[in-house]
This record gives C-alpha cells, sequence and structure tokens, in this order.
C-alpha cells in the first residue's frame, strides 16, 4: 500500500519591523523531551498542525485558530508551546501573535515537523 504524501510545512520569511519575540529558549537549550510533552495534548498538537498546514500570514493571534475554549485555556495552551521552543510569540498591543519555529525545529530535530504536519487529528 503506497504511503501519503506529506503535507507541505509552510514557512513565511520574517518580515521587517516585527516586535521583539516573547522569551523563548535558543536553539540549543529546545530539549526533545520538552518539545514532546508540549506536542502530547492534542490540542497543542493541533495548534502546531494548523500553523504548519493553514497559516495565512507570518503569525497568527487565537482568535484564527476557532477554538471553542476559555481564554485562559488558551494563554495556558500558547504559553506551554513558547517556553517549551515549539512556537514564537510576539506581542502587538494587546495581542499576541503565534508562528512555529520551523528553521529551528528543523535543525535541531530534523523529522519532527513533518511528522506533526503528517498527524490527522481525530474526528
Amino acid at each position: 500500500m503506497p504511503m501519503a504524501a506529506t503535507p507541505a510545512v509552510k514557512a513565511s520569511p520574517t518580515p521587517p519591523g516585527l516586535p521583539a519575540p516573547l522569551p523563548e529558549p535558543s536553539v540549543e537549550d529546545l530539549r526533545l523531551e520538552t518539545v514532546l510533552g508540549a506536542l502530547s495534548d492534542p490540542l497543542r498538537l493541533s495548534i502546531v498542525r494548523k500553523l504548519l498546514l493553514e497559516s495565512e500570514d507570518f503569525d497568527h493571534s487565537c482568535g484564527w485558530f476557532g477554538l471553542d475554549r476559555p481564554k485562559s485555556s488558551l494563554t495556558h495552551h500558547f504559553k506551554a508551546l513558547r517556553e517549551a521552543g515549539v512556537t514564537r510569540q510576539r506581542q502587538y498591543g494587546l495581542e499576541r501573535r503565534s508562528q512555529v519555529r520551523v528553521e529551528d525545529l528543523n535543525r535541531r530535530f530534523p523529522g519532527l515537523l513533518d511528522l506533526v504536519a503528517a498527524w490527522m487529528p481525530e474526528s
């Protein structure tokens, strides 16, 4: 049986004049067990997969994801992804926008994001 093709991971070039990223681990400090721990939650895995495959802009606010969860819960999930080094967040006024650290994760853990992109959530 032929294997399905892995969906293409989207990574947009960094536009000029962005706010500085919120605190995050350096590439050298990314730990596989920490990244996998953050991705072990199905909601966080879905967030990262959506960013990888459906990004329309450089980064996205929480509202773009269309998640029906309390704001405090979403804040927790986005913070867990950022602190693990999976995503990068920037503050735009009162809004935080997220993007996947594609280059950093591909350099540190080759193939990991391809697995995330190929993952199919349960319906």
